[in-house]
């Protein structure tokens, strides 16, 4: 069965993790106001992706040691505790920028561990035949998250300020936290014949693909992420919130066709199709004057994403014993994180050098790189 109460408990967790996470999609306009620029963004954006992608190796084999559900329940203590953190950071940005970037990292750590075990528990639970389907729509919480997080931050830092904001974070960390500890542990089986590490897949041409494609995604998502906001404050464009609220509803819609039509024909034939909508919308982006064009950017790029995720995370895990399930979404979502880590880096100082459209032109020129690799070798990998 697809949707059991333990898929409908870890999807409104998740919702409420991803709310808490996207929350801080408001974060760099926190580091301007305290003396900070475009460059400073990326290193804050990009230690939060960079502490999440180092972890991956380590937070994938603890989930396929000790258990999926008893890895989130500690990732969900981090997401807690994190918001908090925030409010004792004070005064300028250069007065606490290494302590800072401690608690970015600590975070980051807290968000790897929480997407990792989530999704290697759904691959645990749903049937094999609709996996795309089955996480296809649990994602959708995810961008239901996405869409209320930046909303609810905007609303609460325009009333309380930045202390409002990262105390509503925690909150809705603490909701996740509670949601998720009556449910049972997904795989308790101990399977000691399985040697295979983390570095050890890596071997396999699937891995390969799957880990590039999503480094490649993580790249044009650390544009989306970190860099949307002050184009919108720069060519006042109003609520930026809207960008992702367009965003996550294109992602939601397609879920409900993509993801089966995913299953019927294979991940590789709708993949490239996902990868040029997204694509678009990050190449729109340099000619957003209006809250429309906004809204239109947000969507194309919603409905790439909400293609690609899904497919990326179902090639990853599809015909995988358990024991390795963990490592195996490790590989994807670490891949992800290590793509906004290079992203966020990389495009805050093309953004500062050479203004925002370079920055979102050079961010749409990683998903070509992605359909071109993709063309040339991820289409023929099979193992």
């Amino acid at each position: 069965m697809v949707y059991s109460p333990a898929f409908w408990a870890m999807a409104l967790a998740n919702l409420c993790h991803t709310a808490s996470f996207s929350a801080f999609f408001l974060l760099p306009l926190y580091v301007l106001d305290h003396g900070g620029n475009q460059g400073d963004i990326g290193v804050v954006m990009g230690v939060f992706a960079l502490a999440s992608a180092a972890s991956r190796p380590w937070v994938a084999e603890m989930i396929d040691r000790i258990g999926r559900k008893r890895s989130y329940t500690l990732g969900s203590i981090l997401m807690v505790v994190s918001p908090f953190l925030y409010i004792f950071i004070q005064g300028p940005l250069g007065s606490s920028y290494p302590l800072f970037l401690l608690l970015r990292a600590i975070h980051g750590v807290g968000l790897a561990i929480c997407f990792t075990a989530v999704f290697t528990f759904m691959a645990d639970i749903l049937p094999q035949d609709r996996l795309n389907e089955g996480i296809g729509m649990f994602g959708i919480s995810g961008l239901i998250g996405i869409a209320i997080g930046p909303v609810v931050a905007e609303i609460t830092l325009k009333h309380f300020g930045f202390f409002g904001l990262f105390i509503t974070a925690g909150i809705l960390a603490a909701v996740a936290l509670l949601i998720h500890q009556p449910l049972k542990e997904s795989h308790s089986e101990r399977n000691t014949t399985q040697q295979t590490t983390f570095f050890g897949l890596f071997r396999r041409e699937k891995f390969i693909v799957v880990g590039m494609l999503a480094l490649l995604f993580g790249f044009g998502l650390a544009g989306t992420g970190g860099f949307v906001a002050p184009l919108a404050e720069e060519r006042g464009l109003g609520f930026v919130s809207i960008y992702f609220f367009c965003y996550s509803g294109g992602a939601i819609a397609v879920r409900f066709v993509g993801s089966k039509l995913a299953d019927q024909l294979g991940e590789k034939q709708v993949l490239p199709y996902s990868i040029v909508l997204y694509m678009t919308g990050l190449f729109l982006l340099p000619f957003t004057y209006s809250q429309t064009m906004l809204c239109v950017a947000g969507i194309f790029s919603g409905i790439g994403h909400g293609l690609l995720f899904p497919l990326l995370n179902t090639m990853a895990v599809r015909d995988e014993p358990a024991a390795i399930r963990g490592k195996a979404t490790g590989i994807f979502t670490g891949g992800i994180d290590t793509g906004i880590f290079a992203g966020s880096l990389t495009l805050g100082y093309i953004g500062e050098w050479f203004g925002l459209n370079a920055l979102f032109v050079c961010a749409g020129l990683s998903m070509v790189t992605a359909l071109l690799f993709f063309r040339f070798r991820g289409s023929r990998s099979t193992a």
